[in-house]
């Protein structure tokens, strides 16, 4: 007769635990903002998972000029604490010559301690991005934001070519990340297409964190 192990448990009897996607970005204009508002709401759409949304101080020309503790609109100022403690990261800027810009990069700079920590290793991690033309940068943007995400281990989370979107758009939206196109002006309303993919994005990231908690629950 079979003995049975009551110590034994199935993975899908493992309580599932709140997951916590850090959207972080900087936006010039709003429409980075925008679109970052678009990723948490498809963040929340998943089931036991949490946006938090957060934004970085502008680099000031003058080296003696310091921001305020909190800005005085918008989202809280990201700390380093909230970056060690997401399960997933979201990192949003506008594009600069095809590159993020500079307050982003300001704060990544500050994040040695936690490379040397591996606090972002194995953690799922995605880019978006917003530029005034449809060939002004995003892909290298892109690409480009995802580097420090590689650096500190984690795992890059793309657009597949199974969303419809991808097919059909003539604006922003690229396998690497969402994307938008602002216009000269950065006043160009975000297309349909473009927000569905930001919160497909956000979905995809809070999934791929849940079953990643799941899994080492298990």
């Amino acid at each position: 007769m079979p003995r049975s192990n009551t110590n034994t448990r199935k993975p899908t009897d493992v309580p599932m635990t709140t997951v916590r996607v850090l959207i972080l970005y900087y936006s010039r204009h709003g429409a980075t903002a925008h679109m970052a508002d678009q990723i948490a709401r498809g963040v929340e759409a998943v089931a036991r998972a949490e946006a938090l949304v957060r934004t970085v101080p502008a680099v000031s020309p003058v080296s003696e000029a310091t921001a305020p503790p909190v800005p005085k609109d918008g989202p809280p100022y990201a700390t380093l604490d909230e970056l060690e403690q997401c399960d997933a990261l979201a990192l949003g800027s506008p594009t600069r010559f095809g590159n993020m810009a500079a307050p982003l990069k300001h704060f990544l700079d500050g994040t040695s301690g936690q490379w040397l920590s591996g606090a972002l290793a194995g953690k799922p991690g995605a880019a978006f991005t917003s530029t005034g033309s449809l060939h002004g940068g995003q892909e290298t943007t892109l690409l480009t934001m995802m580097m420090p995400l590689l650096h500190h281990g984690m795992l890059i989370t793309g657009l597949p070519y199974t969303q419809p979107e991808l097919h059909r758009t003539h604006s922003g939206g690229t396998p690497y990340g969402a994307s938008h196109v602002a216009g000269s002006d950065g006043d160009a309303a975000h297309t349909e297409d473009e927000e569905r993919l930001c919160r497909a994005l956000g979905q995809r990231l809070a999934v791929t964190a849940a079953a990643l908690a799941h899994g080492r629950q298990a």
